[in-house]
């Protein structure tokens, strides 16, 4: 620079100097196939990320049950991301589906999920792309994800991953609370259907008199 170029100018070189940063450096992953051990650990992620007050009708189903139930069931399906120190950093599990009177196999891929300091950082791709690969091996013909229509950036994910246009899918629910307090109120008042009020059955005992 020359050295009779204003000390505003430098000031403002230096502190554009500062401001880049050098790209954050892709993990080192390690894929593998989902493990016993590893529900635990596959849960309480989902848990941090699948959150049902945030989107109270797509994630209503993450719950152990939903894990093991895939688990056992799709084993193969069942996907998880390691870090260099063995820290489980992602998963991703799905499902295939064979339609009656369908010549084609489909691929459910249900959940996919990044620890949050390792996302936007190639892990989710990694996963992705096992699946699809696993998938490939099934003689799958066609993929299928779901995603809240708020999760944008989901959406772009799965987009780059090669996915069509998304479609609208509408849920609806209704409430049963009122009906499940009815129903409570009706069973105590009857007595749980035995007709002593009490919820317990009695047997008596008639005695033939021997006179």
């Amino acid at each position: 620079m020359d050295p009779e170029e204003p000390q505003s100018t430098k000031r403002t070189v230096n502190k554009a100097k500062e401001s880049i940063t050098e790209p954050q450096k892709k993990p080192a992953i390690r894929l593998r196939q989902m493990e016993i051990d590893d529900l635990a650990q596959v849960y309480h992620l989902g848990e941090n990320l699948f959150k049902a007050d945030e989107t109270p009708t797509m994630y209503r189903t993450w719950d152990p049950f939903e894990v093991t139930t895939l688990f056992n069931s799709d084993t193969e399906f069942c996907l998880v991301a390691e870090d260099e120190e063995e820290n489980l950093v992602g998963f991703a599990l799905g499902t295939t589906i064979i339609k009656e009177h369908s010549a084609w196999k489909y691929g459910y891929l249900i959940w996919l999920g990044v620890e949050p300091s390792y996302q936007s950082r190639g892990v989710a791709d990694k996963l992705f792309n096992r699946f699809k690969d696993l998938m490939l091996k099934e003689g799958v013909r066609m993929l299928m994800v779901d995603t809240p229509a708020e999760n944008k950036r989901g959406l772009r994910f799965f987009e780059k991953m090669g996915f069509g246009p998304p479609r609208p899918h509408v849920y609806l629910t209704l409430n049963l609370a009122a009906d499940q307090q009815k129903l409570k109120m009706k069973s105590q008042s009857n007595g749980n259907g035995n007709g002593n009020g009490n919820g317990h059955s009695h047997l008596v005992v008639l005695k033939k008199d021997s006179a």
